[in-house]
């Protein structure tokens, strides 16, 4: 995509990529000396984001903002009456991809307090189709959907909070468990529904062992990330975690 961007002398975008797809899209992209490269999601905290690709000389000359490139995303703002029925991020999620589009057109979902609603980053070729389409998340909330300015998107600072568990294995099921205050045989059953992602790839196994690094997402319970491992004089796992909400 980056050589057809160079030839037509024009800016391409990928579709919303995840974190790690975005670091190693960049890490190749930024050994072409002649394609300049500007991470896209709509606002600058976005995890999911697009890459618009160009000639360098182009990209340099474009107004780019914390968001990314001009009119790389578009945000909706999807509301309904949610008072006695709050909906969680799987739910506008699912209501998205409930209209035939695919994961990768959407980016960013952001919930809003108080049963606001949600606040969603798309390709912008999708806003018509979108607003015509999305009418109710979960098969009983009713929606509206309107376009919005990316100036408009609330940007909520997450809170963080550091954790420590003695674990007798690395396995996700028995980990995640602890950082998300969850008991492990409904941790196991989330994973089961795929509601569970590890390093944004949707984890499929209880068992799978963890390491350093590693980032656990749980819809509706946010992400959980793992930091030093130490082994204890019994044989056990000390575990350091750091949960963002």
């Amino acid at each position: 995509q980056a050589d057809r961007a160079v030839e037509r002398q024009e800016v391409l975008h990928t579709d919303f990529l995840t974190p790690p797809a975005l670091q190693e899209s960049l890490a190749c992209v930024r050994k072409l000396a002649d394609v300049g490269v500007v991470v896209s999601g709509g606002y600058a905290q976005a995890e999911r984001c697009r890459l618009s690709l160009g000639p360098a000389d182009l990209i340099r000359a474009s107004q780019c903002s914390a968001g990314g490139y001009p009119g790389a995303v578009s945000a909706l703002s999807v509301s309904g009456k949610f008072v006695h029925d709050a909906a969680n991020h799987g739910d506008f999620l699912g209501a998205v991809l409930g209209t035939g589009i695919v994961r990768e057109k959407v980016g960013d979902i952001i919930v809003l307090d108080c049963s606001q609603g949600a606040q969603i980053l798309v390709v912008p070729e999708l806003v018509e189709y979108l607003i015509a389409s999305l009418k109710q998340a979960s098969g009983r909330i009713r929606l509206q959907c309107k376009e919005i300015p990316l100036a408009e998107i609330e940007i909520h600072k997450p809170r963080v909070k550091a954790l420590k568990s003695v674990e007798a294995s690395l396995r996700l099921d028995a980990v995640a468990s602890a950082g998300f205050k969850l008991s492990r045989s409904k941790l196991a059953d989330l994973i089961s529904k795929g509601d569970v992602r590890l390093n944004w790839k949707e984890a499929t196994k209880s068992n799978t062992s963890l390491k350093s690094g590693d980032v656990i997402s749980l819809a509706g319970k946010g992400r959980l990330q793992i930091g030093e491992i130490e082994t204890t004089k019994k044989g056990k796992f000390s575990v350091e975690m750091i949960r963002y909400e």
